[in-house]
């Protein structure tokens, strides 16, 4: 039996980690040989969750622990999300890691008030998204047949947090929009006009304009919509195609790009807006890119109304948009004469 790991305690068994200069490498080791994983931790993973399927190394196993079942719902379960959502549940489980694995918890001796004292002393209000993953986790693990206890996170409460209430007024994103690059200018231009999330946006291509309409599959929800391509956005659309056409050499099917014309990535955004918003002389707390959206939906439910809002939205039903344009800035009303 190899020495018990004091390092690296977030990975799971048989994957190991070195540190260079150049960056983290990942490794698999069978207890005779290592194969390389690389150093992208969600593609590592990945990997060790190919070459873990056909390990017989946890038959007849009995002490079954949380880091057990987690480590199986990972390799069996994880890998069909979007790729952002598991790099999230990677992130989330860790943390789930330095309560129920320090020391190692059995799964059938975790009762209801350890939730809550996981939500007491995570305190955030991320730990609700936490132990969301958690009930998913033990939800799995009962189909499998891992534990028979009832999810123990049911009736328990959460760390709530107010969600978003700025709305972005047409001066501030004015202001911003004066200070932004081409780019960044094309990438709020579609965030605004297409009401989609950020990662969203920055995905459409040209291929995805079909029958005089954007079409789009949400990263997050996997909901498909057909944007119609009329007014500002044909406009912005026809623009962004002629400053592509004007880029040497270079030809991408992406919309949104940079002044090389290759893909502009959600980093580049972000560091591009941050650079704008500052020079606007606005606080990153009162204009965020993705408050884009939700100027959009509130904007096309003054013009067009809820049903309409929640359409160009994409979510699944009509009190999701509700709250989340109402929260925003209020309903436009009449005064009594």
């Amino acid at each position: 039996m190899g020495r018990k790991r004091t390092i690296h305690l977030n990975l799971p068994v048989h994957m190991k980690a070195r540190v260079r200069s150049s960056g983290t490498y990942y490794y698999y080791f069978d207890g005779s040989k290592e194969i390389a994983l690389g150093s992208d931790y969600l593609l590592a993973v990945r990997k060790w969750a190919d070459l873990e399927g056909g390990s017989a190394a946890y038959k007849n196993v009995t002490d079954i622990t949380f880091r057990f079942v987690a480590e199986r719902y990972v390799q069996k379960e994880l890998f069909k999300k979007a790729p952002r959502t598991q790099k999230d549940y990677l992130r989330d489980i860790e943390n789930l890691y330095k309560f129920f694995d320090k020391p190692p918890v059995a799964i059938d001796k975790i009762e209801p008030h350890m939730i809550a004292q996981y939500r007491d002393w995570r305190k955030v209000t991320h730990s609700t998204q936490e132990l969301a993953i958690f009930s998913a986790i033990w939800n799995w693990s009962r189909e499998q047949g891992f534990t028979s206890k009832a999810n123990p996170t049911v009736g328990i409460k959460r760390n709530r947090a107010k969600g978003r209430d700025a709305y972005i007024t047409d001066e501030m994103f004015t202001a911003v929009y004066e200070n932004a690059d081409q780019p960044l200018r094309d990438a709020m231009d579609f965030a605004h006009l297409a009401g989609q999330r950020p990662a969203d946006s920055l995905k459409f291509k040209e291929t995805d304009i079909r029958d005089g309409a954007l079409w789009v599959t949400q990263g997050k929800t996997g909901t498909k919509l057909r944007i119609q391509i009329v007014g500002e956005l044909e406009q912005l659309i026809l623009r962004i195609k002629a400053r592509k056409s004007q880029i040497p050499k270079i030809r991408n099917l992406a919309l949104i790009v940079n002044e090389k014309g290759q893909p502009l990535t959600y980093a580049a955004l972000d560091a591009r807006f941050g650079k704008a918003r500052d020079a606007a002389g606005i606080e990153a707390k009162d204009f965020q890119f993705r408050d884009l959206r939700a100027k959009a939906a509130t904007e096309v439910e003054d013009q067009s109304g809820m049903d309409a809002a929640q359409g160009l939205l994409g979510h699944a039903n009509a009190s999701m948009t509700n709250h989340y344009v109402r929260q925003r800035m209020g309903k436009l009303v009449q005064p009594t004469k």
